[in-house]
């Protein structure tokens, strides 16, 4: 296989966090004085029209990535501010009037899903002691007053992949709207939205994706747009957003309702520069190389240490482990230079397309003690 270490800022570190900031790409600082900073320093009197098409570069680049058209993602500064958006568009509910997520969904995301009970919706957790993996959980919690289901693709605290293909089936059948929170999936494990046929999928390019925080986006399914009118707007949202006529205001007829003001440029530049670079080097390539990576330490660990999936088509990019005397262990992989972090289900190890064998042959040196 090819090796793309070069082609990332190097860190001297055995640095396995890539579920919490992927890293650089190199050249990123170059590509932002050519994109972002050139027409500013340049003294043009309008750096509009390059910012602008800076971030058509981005909105090109994710569709590239998932399959699907630049006019179906709109940019947003974070996954919970873009799902905010999405529930406050929502028309009034009637008779369905619930939200389901589940109890193991990122905290940020849940407290986004909580304050919909403001808009007469009632946010409803499916119990963590129940496998969002299995598809008869979500049968059974997806009943006829579920209006919405949040689905999460890859779980932060357990590495588990959920079949959102499986699920949103059961959501489409159900008249239920699905929205799909791929922060953990994005880049390391391939994603095609025409076959997924979610409603809305909310994303963040500051993780696998390596392009920094500021960066995230929300993709709507074009047949769902007219349904859902934001009340978080700016002329920017407008279907006409250089109309300037205050008495008037008329949604955009695509993602970009969900835009707002002014938009911040300078994430989207940073971003489409790194989703280039994972495109180019293929997510299947970057799902191989890390699946090899992880079932190293799967394999050199007692299974009953595993608190991430032991199979690896189960697994996102993450691996999860709760050992015996982990203080100590911990101790060894700061010692050792291993960056890692640690969550209530246990500490996690993230390998990404720049990371080798002799980093995990670290690792386990450490882990075994």
């Amino acid at each position: 296989m090819t090796d793309y270490r070069d082609a990332f800022t190097p860190c001297e570190d055995i640095y396995l966090l890539n579920h919490s900031v992927g890293r650089m790409p190199r050249g990123t600082a170059d590509y932002l004085q050519q994109h972002f900073f050139a027409a500013w320093e340049s003294g043009a009197p309008e750096p509009w029209p390059q910012w602008l098409e800076a971030i058509d570069s981005f909105r090109a680049a994710l569709a590239r990535l998932f399959n699907s058209e630049p006019a179906h993602f709109c940019p947003q500064v974070n996954i919970s501010s873009a799902l905010s958006k999405v529930l406050g568009g929502l028309p009034p509910p009637a008779d369905r009037n619930v939200i389901l997520f589940t109890e193991n969904d990122f905290p940020s995301v849940g407290f986004a899903l909580q304050q919909a009970a403001r808009l007469g919706f009632e946010p409803r957790m499916i119990a963590a002691d129940r496998d969002p993996q299995q598809l008869a959980t979500w049968e059974a919690a997806l009943g006829p007053d579920v209006h919405t289901a949040l689905i999460t693709h890859a779980h932060f605290n357990s590495g588990k992949l959920v079949p959102v293909d499986a699920v949103t089936r059961l959501t489409r059948a159900r008249g239920i709207l699905s929205v799909v929170d791929i922060a953990q999936s994005a880049g390391v494990v391939p994603i095609d939205l025409q076959r997924w046929q979610a409603d809305v999928v909310l994303g963040s390019c500051v993780k696998w994706l390596c392009g920094g925080p500021g960066a995230g986006f929300l993709w709507i399914d074009p047949a769902r747009v007219a349904s859902i009118e934001p009340l978080d707007v700016g002329w920017f949202s407008h279907a006409a957003p250089f109309e300037f006529d205050i008495h008037h205001f008329e949604y955009a007829p695509d993602s970009a309702r969900f835009w707002g003001g002014t938009p911040s440029v300078l994430p989207c530049v940073v971003a489409a520069h790194s989703l280039d670079l994972i495109y180019r080097i293929g997510v299947d390539m970057i799902r191989e190389h890390n699946q090899q990576l992880t079932q190293r330490i799967v394999d050199a660990v007692d299974p009953a240490c595993l608190r991430a999936p032991a199979d690896p088509a189960l697994r996102g990019g993450t691996l999860v482990l709760n050992l015996p005397e982990q203080d100590a262990v911990e101790q060894r992989l700061r010692s050792a230079g291993v960056r890692f972090d640690v969550r209530p289900m246990g500490l996690r190890l993230s390998p990404h397309i720049y990371n080798s064998n002799k980093d995990i042959d670290a690792v386990i040196a450490c882990l075994q003690g």
